[in-house]
């Protein structure tokens, strides 16, 4: 096998990773959409990680009682770097969540769809611009 094929499976890699990703966000927002049930929450905190650069990102913790009578205390999938007012400390908000699990949620407003979305639309360029080179050079041996 030549160095160029072992090179070419970098792109395919990140491109099914990329689908993958989205695909599943996609899916997960789809399924919150049909079968969750809407709540009135209340931002309690903000859990802050720092990424390899020291950028600060924020994930908006929601709490809220859940329609069971559980108590409901997640932290949202998606980190910004600033946050807004309405998504400050004690802000209410509404969320989405999955009742039979819970820590499946969405914050109204602030888990968008467009990440997921674009991890697909990335990943199913890299993995078909891939596959179609790599199944041009095997045709054209």
């Amino acid at each position: 096998m030549e160095r160029e094929w072992f090179f070419s499976l970098i792109p395919l890699t990140l491109g099914v990773g990329f689908l993958s990703l989205g695909v599943y966000g996609l899916r997960r927002a789809k399924a919150l959409r049909l079968r969750g049930v809407s709540a009135r929450a209340r931002i309690v905190r903000h859990d802050v990680e720092r990424n390899d650069d020291g950028a600060k990102f924020r994930y908006p913790v929601a709490a809220w009682t859940a329609q069971d009578g559980r108590a409901c205390e997640h932290a949202s999938r998606f980190g910004r770097v600033a946050v807004a007012n309405r998504f400050g400390v004690g802000a209410h908000v509404m969320v989405r969540y999955d009742p039979q699990a819970p820590h499946r949620f969405a914050i109204e407003g602030w888990d968008t769809r467009s990440v997921d979305l674009l991890f697909t639309v990335l990943g199913a360029v890299f993995t078909g611009g891939t596959v179609t080179v790599l199944v041009v050079r095997l045709l054209t041996l």
